[in-house]
């Protein structure tokens, strides 16, 4: 059997959550720096779409390349360090892709810039579950609703960069230098240790207190003791129970393909939000740049309310029901916005597929991270890898439609990433009763 431990975090891991927070801000806000720029690189760059579809997808390619690397940088340097690291270096790739002078030069930098980008990612995720586990309970969507924090505010640093006839090089300079600054402060409050799953278990037995046992098997447990760290809820209906070391089966593999693809639905999404919302509204619907770039912000700014009261909403309804009610919003949303193509209605219309995507990724990381049968952080590894497909296969396929039809038509990606999530839901946990 398991025990709760009610308790209030302790100062260091009230600490490690802001630290943690910090993080993701910075590393929304760094890429979205660059987003509405996009528009003014196309130009200079005198590419059409379909090429242009394909230069982008290179940072989506570079975090593939090195997404399966980001465990072997964490197991050396640690999370906090390797998010860290990845932030500096993802902020230097930024600004070399924003003074590009060529599509190759501009592609090999986005390509670098993915790269480091995914080590970040793995990594503050890594360190935030981390974080959460000693708090005890649900806290990775608060980790996400600060990344999209740190996007509105980086796609806002570049309209106003824009605004006030910053150079690209001026304007991404002051955000890779303010941002790299806020990710070493925030290092020094992140958690000390080795990041195994042993070393938390050994705090615990060792009555240290600093990790809750309600997120451990109780060492007097064999079964809970051989497993992965465990979940103390009880199976809910027609759920396998997750406690315990599993042997990988079909039901195991399963669920990790459609987590995968649950997860890419989301990045699809925020992908046409990020490469093609400023050139849509600015091209097809001829808005201003400035306005343009609204559509992202919008996007990611209704992504962040969805997941700043997606931790109660899961709790109430559970995760499969709000992930199906965002698929709905997602579809109805957008679809009435590209039926009906107007500039309010498709700034409209990326809210809602944002809000509708909200929960989706943090929801697909947590579940696959707990998946019976994989050693420690597999589950989340592999999706967090695989995930980034949709920010490869998005940008060119949406391009070559576009080229072909019309964006218009190339940006049905978003109702269709909605379809697929009604149609996947059934995979993650229901309402706990």
């Amino acid at each position: 059997m398991t025990v709760d431990v009610l308790r209030r975090p302790a100062s260091a891991e009230r600490q490690a959550r802001v630290a943690v927070a910090v993080l993701f801000f910075t590393n929304g806000a760094l890429f979205a720096n660059l987003l509405p720029r996009y528009p003014q690189i196309k130009t200079d760059l005198g590419i059409g779409n379909a090429a242009y579809g394909l230069a982008v997808a290179a940072f989506p390619a570079g975090a593939i390349a090195a997404g399966l690397a980001a465990g072997v940088v964490i197991r050396r340097m640690g999370s906090a360090r390797a998010a860290v690291a990845g932030t500096l270096l993802t902020g230097a790739w930024i600004l070399l892709a924003g003074l590009a002078d060529s599509v190759v030069l501009f592609a090999a930098a986005l390509f670098l810039a993915g790269a480091m980008d995914a080590v970040t990612d793995v990594a503050q995720n890594a360190h935030g579950l981390r974080v959460q586990r000693r708090y005890g309970r649900s806290i990775i969507n608060s980790f996400h609703a600060i990344w999209s924090i740190g996007a509105v505010t980086g796609g806002a640093m570049a309209a106003a960069a824009i605004a006030l006839g910053l150079s690209r090089g001026q304007h991404l300079t002051i955000s890779a230098v303010v941002f790299a600054v806020a990710a070493c402060v925030a290092l020094r409050f992140c958690l000390s240790g080795p990041e195994t799953g042993a070393e938390i278990e050994s705090e615990d037995v060792g009555g240290a207190g600093t990790e809750p046992v309600a997120d451990l098997g109780s060492v007097a447990d064999p079964a809970a003791e051989s497993g992965r760290g465990g979940r103390a809820e009880q199976p809910q209906g027609g759920e396998q129970a997750r406690v315990g070391r599993a042997t990988p089966g079909r039901r195991t593999a399963y669920v990790l393909a459609a987590l995968v693809l649950i997860a890419t639905a989301g990045t699809l999404v925020e992908d046409a939000g990020s490469s093609w919302a400023a050139l849509y509204l600015s091209g097809s619907l001829s808005a201003s740049v400035t306005l343009a770039a609204s559509g992202y912000i919008a996007l990611v700014g209704a992504q962040f309310v969805g997941r700043i009261i997606g931790d109660r909403l899961v709790d109430r309804f559970g995760q499969r029901t709000v992930a199906r009610a965002g698929g709905l919003i997602v579809v109805a949303g957008m679809g009435l916005a590209l039926a009906v193509p107007t500039v309010p209605g498709t700034i409209l219309g990326f809210a809602a597929a944002g809000f509708g995507v909200a929960t989706l990724v943090p929801a697909a990381m947590h579940e696959a991270d707990e998946l019976p049968g994989l050693k420690p952080g597999s589950g989340l590894a592999i999706v967090s890898w695989l995930m980034r497909l949709g920010f490869l296969l998005s940008p060119p396929v949406v391009g070559l439609v576009a080229d072909a039809a019309s964006l218009r038509v190339g940006l049905l990606v978003v109702p269709l990433a909605g379809l697929l999530v009604l149609l996947l839901a059934g995979v993650l946990q229901p309402r706990r009763r």
